[in-house]
């Protein structure tokens, strides 16, 4: 098991039992007491979950998004087809604002050589675009969640409506046919829908997982994404069910 599943697979298994020992996280993830040890050390820094003598229990809820730092360590290598993949869609010229996320902030790294417009919405991918020769780099205000750094608030929202973009890209918590794209953060959902509206298309990027979860915000129903750019390991019902109501889902 490599380090990644290994960190998500003891963020799980304390999140669902609350409090686990070392002897007990050990056993779940085959693992030596002492690597387990230096796990928890680094999920404890990442806000994750709280250490204690001989164990751990979680610091988040059932519901709560995993901090970026866990998350962006995950599937990184289908993250990187998809936005190679919807870098493809963009075309020279075009103006896009990017939300935020793990996923668009890849999505931002394969822009840098591009010549296009973009509106980043978090400071990680601000950072990645900054500096890149062909970009024409505009930043909203508003102000920057801890640890995930996008941008929410009503600065946000205004910048969003000064703007028109050829392209939205949204990144999602969760997306099925019945519930819609929805996010952990109202706050979060509020600046997807700003952005939604002042794009003349969007879409949507997902890794296969977020098509088992439904989040609590909403943010739009399937109708109103033109396409969504998934990995190749995507549950092929999930995906059915958005292209029979009218999404073009592409697979990479």
């Amino acid at each position: 098991m490599g380090t990644t599943e290994r960190h998500r697979r003891i963020a799980d298994a304390l999140r669902e039992a609350h409090e686990l020992s070392v002897a007990e996280l050990a056993g779940l993830t085959g693992s030596s007491e002492m690597t387990v040890r230096r796990d928890l050390e680094i999920l404890a820094d990442q806000g994750v979950l709280e250490r204690f003598r001989g164990g751990a229990r979680s610091l988040l809820l059932r519901g709560e998004e995993p901090p970026f730092g866990l998350r962006a360590r995950e599937g990184e290598e289908a993250k990187r087809r998809i936005a190679a993949d919807v870098a493809a869609l963009i075309a020279d010229g075009e103006s896009v604002v990017l939300d935020s996320g793990t996923t668009c902030l890849e999505v931002a790294k394969a822009l840098r050589d591009r010549r296009v417009t973009v509106m980043p919405l978090s400071l990680h991918a601000a950072n990645a675009l900054t500096g890149a020769p062909s970009v024409r780099l505009l930043l909203p205000g508003g102000e920057p969640r801890p640890g995930e750094l996008a941008l929410t608030g009503p600065l946000t929202e205004a910048s969003l409506a000064a703007v028109r973009f050829d392209t939205a890209v949204i990144g999602c918590c969760g997306l099925t046919a019945d519930d819609g794209l929805t996010a952990y953060d109202l706050a979060d959902a509020a600046v997807k829908r700003a952005a939604m509206a002042s794009a003349r298309r969007t879409v949507a990027v997902a890794e296969a997982a977020k098509f088992s979860r439904t989040a609590l915000a909403f943010v739009a129903p399937p109708t109103a994404l033109h396409a969504v750019v998934t990995d190749v390991t995507a549950p092929a019902a999930a995906t059915d069910a958005l292209a029979a109501a009218g999404v073009t889902v592409r697979k990479v």
